[in-house]
């Protein structure tokens, strides 16, 4: 761009070389990775950096605007979003210290440069974040003025917006009785709040936590791990030894969960759990047993799940994101349009959506048809290559 302005008089030709130029190259993968998920993590690793490796605020601000000028020339502008959310969304989640301000500065520029549509997810995830801490004060009050003190154990809620968030993975879980507990107390306080009708609450226990005292031998230690983790932990205060087959029927847990869970407390680096046979991976035949003995230098470890990122199912939903996209399109300019002619509907609905993504022509051709078999268009009888919106 300096070149273009000092050496080039600001001549409109070489605008237009330098941005068909960095079209072509910007929308390239890398490595199986498109610009769009790069800069996502690239956005994600500068926000989550924490102590020493923090960058500071002009640093931050510097780097996050060269991301969004960049943005301008990339085609998948919505898959940036949606790896952007899911980043965003791990954050404020399970980073203890998240800078909201910061995340408030990336989301301003995008706005500025995208539309308010673009960021309207993203900031009501943050907004969540501040309401959920106030809900939580008021439980605490709540607790107290009840004179509620025999839960058993602490909890901390974060109620959050559904439609706003990534969809994450709902399952059944037999909860402990003391678990159950402080969830029904929590329903209890929510519904006197907000009112039984208006409101209903869905648990998500793919994204809880659970800080647990694990008694070994050697010293206690605190573990830190996931909900489901923590249940299974729970088991062994009351058995010495479990099958895979009884840990899953108690739980009810699927094949998939129960391994991927039991995997990550006795095959992994910090082995809670023994396992006969003592082997890497997880079979249905597998014994466990709690491991007294097992002791480490820190006194509180966290133990990670294996999380698969399945970037097929994020390609998929994209893939239906954009056909709903499409067709909201179309029936917007049909709308205002009423009666247009085919080449016209093709080029107005790409000219919409190109600020967002670069939609395929064949795509528009087969959302035009499933709009026709809805009834929300329709063909003119004398020409087929008009069409009518139906009111």
């Amino acid at each position: 761009m300096a070149y273009v302005n000092a050496c080039f008089m600001i001549d409109t030709k070489f605008h237009k070389a330098l941005k068909e130029a960095f079209v072509i190259f910007c929308n390239k993968t890398v490595a199986g990775c498109t610009t769009a998920e790069l800069l996502a993590a690239f956005c994600d690793n500068i926000l989550k950096r924490r102590g020493s490796e923090r960058l500071s605020d002009g640093a931050i601000e510097e780097n996050l605007d060269k991301v969004v000028k960049l943005l301008v020339y990339i085609n998948d502008k919505d898959l940036f979003a949606k790896y952007c959310r899911k980043n965003l969304a791990r954050r404020l989640l399970f980073t203890p210290d998240a800078n909201e301000e910061q995340e408030r500065i990336l989301l301003s520029m995008l706005k500025q440069q995208l539309g308010g549509n673009f960021t309207l997810n993203m900031e009501r995830m943050v907004n969540d974040m501040i309401l959920a801490r106030e809900c939580q004060s008021q439980f605490l009050k709540y607790l107290h003025n009840k004179e509620i003190q025999n839960l058993g154990m602490d909890i901390t809620v974060t109620v959050l917006t559904t439609g706003s968030w990534p969809t994450y993975k709902t399952f059944d879980l037999n909860l402990p009785s003391m678990m159950i507990k402080c969830m029904e107390v929590f329903k209890s306080f929510y519904d006197l709040r907000y009112g039984r009708k208006t409101r209903r609450l869905r648990w998500i226990y793919s994204l809880g936590t659970c800080n647990v005292n694990g008694n070994f031998e050697p010293k206690t230690i605190e573990l830190i791990v996931s909900t489901s983790q923590a249940v299974i932990l729970l088991l062994f205060n009351n058995a010495d030894r479990l099958s895979y087959s009884e840990i899953m029927t108690r739980l009810n847990l699927s094949h998939e969960d129960a391994g991927g869970l039991l995997h990550s407390l006795s095959c992994s680096k910090y082995k809670i759990l023994n396992k006969e046979p003592n082997t890497k991976s997880i079979s249905p035949n597998d014994i466990f047993q709690f491991n007294s003995k097992f002791t480490d230098k820190m006194r509180r470890i966290k133990i990670p799940i294996t999380q698969n990122e399945d970037k097929r199912k994020m390609v998929e939903d994209l893939d239906k994101d954009r056909q709903y996209t499409i067709d909201a399109a179309i029936v917007r300019i049909m709308k205002s349009r009423k009666v247009l002619g085919y080449k016209q509907l093709l080029s107005e609905c790409v000219k919409m959506l190109s600020p967002l993504f670069k939609p395929e022509i064949k795509t528009i051709k087969k959302r035009i048809e499933h709009l026709i078999a809805k009834d929300y268009l329709e063909r003119d009888r004398d020409n087929q290559n008009i069409f009518k919106y139906v009111a």
